[in-house]
């Protein structure tokens, strides 16, 4: 008997979004629905596993290749951008990278800018396109209150809504780029399985049929 496809899913919303894509494939996804603490769960057929781990994990599951495939979002695959293949853009989970502020933030200003992250590649990264002399500050939490305590001009982080900036007392400045959720693969296993290229390619169908982007920003390393 084959090995099961294991998929490495980021717990929460994006996991949920998960189930109903492969669901659309016609795949039985009932058994996901009792979870209580569980985190390893295997389908009654033996096709498929999952594990249940926080986001940031998905890259070094299938990195390793405790995991063939995983979902996890853009901004974490920026943070950790090696190991794995990006196969598919499965268009859940959108939302944007963002440089936020209170509104007396003057962006154009040439002084060396004190910047706010959890995402500190991202935000170099980005203010070096621009040869803006920056500063990074990793935060681990509540960023959204460093400019307005002064540790920093402004932030970079995730915006879905805004609502969190603006009850914070922020505003965006500049948007980044669009986030994603992103299905990778470990690339031995997407070499050596024909089953985990076939299973990503009648997701691709699902994707593309729900108007989502297929193959988008692959990334071979």
């Amino acid at each position: 008997m084959n090995k099961p496809i294991t998929i490495a899913l980021t717990k929460g919303r994006l996991e949920k979004d998960t189930l109903k894509l492969l669901a659309k494939m016609g795949l039985d996804m009932d058994f996901m629905k009792e979870k209580n603490r569980k985190l390893i769960f295997e389908s009654p057929d033996g096709k498929l596993r999952f594990l249940l781990v926080k986001a940031p994990d998905v890259t070094t599951y299938v990195r390793h290749g405790v995991a063939d495939l995983g979902v996890v979002g853009k901004d974490v695959l920026l943070e950790h951008p090696y190991g794995y293949y990006e196969m598919l853009d499965l268009n859940i989970g959108v939302c944007k990278f963002s440089v936020a502020s209170t509104a007396d933030y003057q962006p154009k200003d040439h002084k060396r800018k004190r910047i706010a992250t959890k995402y500190p590649t991202v935000a170099s990264s980005y203010f070096n396109s621009k040869n803006e002399d920056v500063e990074i500050i990793k935060i681990e939490g509540s960023v959204e209150i460093s400019p307005v305590l002064h540790l920093a001009d402004a932030i970079v982080d995730i915006v879905e809504t805004g609502n969190t900036l603006r009850e914070n007392g922020l505003e965006v400045f500049e948007d980044i780029c669009r986030i994603s959720a992103r299905l990778i693969a470990n690339k031995a296993a997407i070499k050596s399985n024909p089953e985990i290229v076939t299973f990503i390619q009648e997701l691709e169908k699902i994707v593309a049929n729900k108007g989502g982007r297929v193959f988008d920003e692959t990334i071979n390393r």
